[in-house]
């Protein structure tokens, strides 16, 4: 299965917070809208930084493209 992992990064003191209130209201709309087999988390990759993930099979690009217009994607 092809996957591709979406971001969307938050930046600053609250940023861990912010990434998983987002992450969460990410699953709801994964689920509202039938888009199955996405895993949805956060990372940090440096103090000051943390992104909301989905990693998303080839069948769900299009919805979150479109809908939720992520920051950035890596293959």
């Amino acid at each position: 299965m092809t996957t591709k992992a979406y971001y969307w990064d938050f930046f600053g003191p609250n940023a861990a917070g912010t990434a998983t209130h987002f992450a969460r209201h990410l699953t709801e709309f994964l689920q509202k809208n039938a888009v199955a087999d996405c895993t949805v988390d956060t990372e940090s990759a440096a103090d000051g930084h943390v992104a909301a993930r989905c990693v998303a099979p080839e069948a769900a690009w299009s919805v979150i493209e479109k809908s939720l217009r992520p920051r950035r994607s890596v293959p």
